[in-house]
C-alpha cells in the first residue's frame, strides 16, 4: 500500500492533459490542492492504526492486505466495513472521500464481467481479474466515468446526430480498440491514476457499439480532462482542517483514444451495459449511506455549534430541529447497515447490497440536504453571511473592534466564536458551498432516480396481499404468509 506522499509523487509524473480555465495546468497546480488533499488522505487513513480493519482488506485474489478502496466484497463485514469506512473518513476530512468511485466501479465489473464470460465464453473477467491484481499491487487511485453526455435526451445513443455523445467503440483493432465520445461529471478524475469507463443506461442491440466499458490511465494518448475546481476559501492565518479540502469535476474527453484488449472488459454486449450502469450505481448508493451521514452529521454538528454559540442550546424548537437532524443521520446510515446485512451473493462471489434500502438510503440523504442547510441559516444567522474578511481581524484598526462586537456566548472565546462562523460561512456562503448544495443533491443520482428503484425494486403486490388479507379479500396463492417483503429478483 502506499502513502499519501508516494500518490503524490504518482502524480506529478502524470502528463499535462487538464485544462482548467483555458490553460494546460499539472496536476499539482494549486487550484487543485484541496481535491489532491483528499485523495492523498485515502492513502494515510488506511495505513493509520487508528482504522486498522477498516481501511484495509485481504484480497480475495493473493490473500494480501490491501486497501479497502480496492477491495472486491466477499462478505457481509466487507460491506459493512465499506460502509464504516466511508462515514469515517468522511468525517475526518469533511466532505467526499473520493475513492468509493473506484471501489463501486470495480465491484459491479466483478459481476458483470463474470456473467457475460458465462454467457459468451468471452474473457472479460481474466481480464478484469489481472487489472485488479495489479490496482491491490499498486493500490493505485481510480474513479468511475459514466455520465455521458447524451445529447437529446429522448433519443438512444445510435439516434443521435452526433454519435459519440455517448462513448462508443470507433474502431477495434487486433491491439485493442479506438473510442470517442465524452464523459460528465467525472469527479476527481483530475486527481487519480486511473479512470474507469462504464455505460450509462440501458442499451439495445442497436446499441452495441457504445456498449464498452473499459480502464485507461488518467494521462492516456487522446484523452483531455475539462477540469473544475472547488475548495473552501482560502486562510491566511485562522488555519482550519475544513479549509485544506476539494473536489474536482472533469468533462473527459476521448478523442480517438486506444485502449488495449487487456483493459477492455465489455465491447459489444448491450444486454449487460444495462446491469453495469445499474449495478455500479447500487454500490455508489450504498457508499453514499456512509459519506452522506457523515455529511448530515457535519451539518448537525455545525447546527449544534451554533447553536451554543448563540446561547440558544436550551430552546425548545431548537432541541427538536436537532432531533430532527439527529434522525437523518441515523436513519441514513441504517438503510446501509440494512442493505449490508440483506444482501444477496452474485455468481461472481461479490456481495451485493439490497436494492431499497439502499435508493431509500440515498433519497433521504438528497431530500434532506436543503432543510439541513435551513436549519443552520436559522440557527447560525445572518453573521454566516456577513461576517467580515479575515484580514479585518488582523488589521489594527479594526481588529479590536471585531472581537469585542463578534461576541455572543460569554463562555466562548472571540477566536472559537470566529472559527465557527468562517465554518459556517465556509459551509453556506461560499463559493465552495454554493458547488456543495447541488453536489450534495445530484452526486450519485437524485432522488426522483432513486424513487424509480424503489417503485421497481419494491414487491407491491405481497404488501396489497396483507392488506387483502385483512380485508377478507381472496389474495395469490402463490404469496406465502409469514415472508418479508423482498425484493422480486435476487440481484439487478
Amino acid at each position: 500500500m502506499r502513502t499519501g506522499e508516494q500518490y503524490r509523487k504518482g502524480l506529478a509524473k502524470l502528463k499535462d492533459n487538464v485544462y482548467m480555465n483555458g490553460k494546460l495546468v499539472s496536476r499539482d497546480d494549486p487550484v487543485q490542492e484541496g481535491a489532491v488533499n483528499v485523495m492523498a488522505a485515502t492513502f494515510d487513513y488506511a495505513l493509520d492504526p487508528e482504522f486498522k480493519g477498516i481501511g484495509t482488506a485481504k484480497s480475495h485474489l493473493t490473500g494480501e492486505t490491501v486497501n479497502r478502496f480496492t477491495h472486491i466484497h466477499h462478505s457481509m463485514e466487507d460491506l459493512l466495513n465499506k460502509q464504516k469506512m466511508t462515514r469515517l473518513f468522511s468525517q475526518e476530512l469533511g466532505g467526499c472521500v473520493a475513492r468509493c468511485m473506484g471501489i463501486d466501479a470495480t465491484n459491479a465489473l466483478s459481476v458483470v464481467t463474470y456473467e457475460a464470460d458465462q454467457k459468451y465464453g468471452t474473457e472479460y473477467n481474466k481480464r478484469f481479474l489481472n487489472w485488479l491484481k495489479r490496482v491491490q499491487k499498486e493500490d493505485v487511485a481510480c474513479v468511475c466515468g459514466q455520465t455521458d453526455v447524451k445529447g437529446n435526451r429522448p433519443w438512444r445513443p445510435h439516434q443521435q446526430k452526433d454519435p459519440s455523445l455517448y462513448v462508443r467503440v470507433i474502431e477495434k483493432t487486433k491491439d485493442g480498440i479506438i473510442v470517442e465520445g465524452a464523459k460528465a461529471h467525472n469527479s476527481f478524475s483530475s486527481c487519480v491514476d486511473e479512470d474507469i469507463i462504464i455505460p450509462t443506461r440501458h442499451l439495445t442491440d442497436e446499441d452495441k457499439d457504445w456498449a464498452v466499458a473499459f480502464s485507461v490511465p488518467a494521462d492516456a494518448e487522446g484523452m483531455t480532462l475539462i477540469n473544475a475546481a472547488f475548495s473552501p476559501p482560502k486562510r491566511k492565518k485562522l488555519q482550519a482542517p475544513y479549509s485544506k479540502m476539494g473536489a474536482t469535476h472533469s468533462i473527459t474527453v476521448f478523442d480517438k483514444c486506444f485502449v488495449p484488449w487487456e483493459r477492455v472488459f465489455m465491447c459489444g454486449e448491450p444486454e449487460f451495459a444495462g446491469k453495469l450502469a445499474l449495478l455500479f450505481a447500487l454500490f455508489h448508493r450504498h457508499s453514499y449511506t456512509g459519506c452522506k451521514a457523515a455529511l448530515s452529521e457535519i451539518m448537525l454538528g455545525a447546527t449544534a455549534l451554533a447553536a451554543d454559540y448563540n446561547g440558544i442550546a436550551n430552546a425548545q424548537h431548537v432541541r427538536h430541529k436537532l432531533a430532527d437532524m439527529i434522525s437523518v443521520v441515523e436513519l441514513i446510515y441504517a438503510a446501509g447497515i440494512a442493505a449490508g446485512v440483506n444482501h444477496t451473493v452474485a455468481p461472481s462471489g461479490t456481495y451485493v447490497p439490497d436494492t431499497n434500502y439502499c435508493n431509500v438510503g440515498r433519497m433521504l440523504a438528497g431530500e434532506s440536504i436543503y432543510e439541513e442547510y435551513m436549519d443552520l441559516a436559522a440557527i447560525a444567522g445572518g453573521l454566516s453571511a456577513t461576517l467580515p474578511p479575515e484580514a479585518d481581524f488582523e488589521n489594527p484598526k479594526t481588529k479590536d473592534m471585531l472581537n469585542r462586537y463578534i461576541m455572543r456566548n460569554p463562555d466562548v472565546s472571540t477566536e472559537d466564536t470566529h472559527r465557527a462562523f468562517r465554518l459556517f460561512q465556509d459551509i453556506m456562503a461560499s463559493h465552495w458551498g454554493g458547488h456543495k448544495l447541488i453536489d450534495a443533491l445530484h452526486g450519485g443520482g437524485s432522488p426522483v432516480i432513486e424513487k424509480v428503484g424503489i417503485y421497481r425494486d419494491f414487491n407491491l403486490d405481497h404488501s396489497k396481499n396483507i392488506a387483502k388479507r385483512l380485508a377478507g379479500i381472496k389474495t395469490d396463492a402463490n404469496d406465502p404468509k409469514g415472508e418479508l417483503n423482498r425484493l422480486t429478483h435476487a440481484f439487478i
